[in-house]
């Protein structure tokens, strides 16, 4: 349960109380003992906004019921994937690995990871609007569970840039068995809900996933905690935008 109470602290703004911690003290160093809580985090997220989206499909029109729903998406985690997203964009314009590095360190958003986030963002209203509401619960649900199962993965696949930061502390408290097991609830999870669309959904995410991470460790000789969180957020729009898809193909 302190993992568990762990990984709702660090994906969310939810402040859920550790009794066996002094009041106001930060989280440990290492988050990855309670990677494998991740993706039933994801679940309970999805779940609120599943709620969300019934609640002001009622309401709204379509477009404006899900550009709410995102709202209350992005306040839920606190943007944490989302600056992390976009220090990532902006490392992507330095000249060598240590500059790279340097800039994604800094807490200023540049041009690049300020036209990165809005074009992202459009894309997630864009994408949720266009799915039928009687079927947009269900993405809601799937898609923050495969977006936080997809760092458990690939922290397991790829070295750390750095010795220290949260990528390198995440990565050495990561149990062998966290990344199939994460894995595992992605696929259950939107198989269940989706079917067929949730697994084509999930292998989209973890190739888009793969291939930005991929990006990033030529660039940088590894992977760090905003790589990690930019992953999130590529892999919650790829689900989005897979089955919007889907479902216009079906018409």
């Amino acid at each position: 349960m302190s993992a568990l109470a762990h990984a709702v602290r660090y994906l969310t703004i939810i402040p859920w109380p550790d009794r066996r911690r002094p009041p106001g003290e930060g989280l440990p160093a290492s988050l990855g003992a309670a990677a494998v809580w991740f993706p039933l985090v994801g679940l309970g997220i999805g779940a609120v906004l599943a709620l969300v989206e019934r609640a002001t499909a009622r309401i709204f029109p379509s477009l404006l019921a899900g550009l709410i729903t995102v709202v209350v998406w992005k306040l839920l985690t606190g943007g944490l994937h989302l600056d992390g997203l976009a220090d990532c964009l902006d490392g992507l314009g330095g000249q060598d690995v240590e500059h790279r590095l340097a800039i994604m360190r800094d807490s200023r958003i540049g041009a690049f990871g300020a036209m990165g986030l809005i074009l992202v963002l459009l894309l997630d209203v864009g994408a949720l609007a266009e799915i039928p509401s009687p079927q947009r619960w269900r993405v809601l649900l799937v898609a923050p569970v495969v977006g936080r199962a997809v760092p458990v993965v690939l922290a397991g696949l790829f070295p750390p840039a750095r010795s220290d930061g949260h990528g390198a502390d995440f990565r050495r408290g990561l149990r062998s068995f966290a990344g199939p097991l994460a894995l595992a609830i992605a696929a259950l999870v939107s198989l269940v809900v989706l079917g067929a669309a949730g697994m084509v959904a999930l292998g989209t995410a973890a190739v888009v996933a793969v291939a930005f991470a991929s990006l990033m460790v030529r660039r940088l000789k590894g992977i760090t905690g905003d790589v990690l969180g930019g992953t999130v957020e590529l892999a919650e729009l790829a689900v989005l935008l897979t089955v919007t898809a889907w479902v216009s193909l079906q018409r």
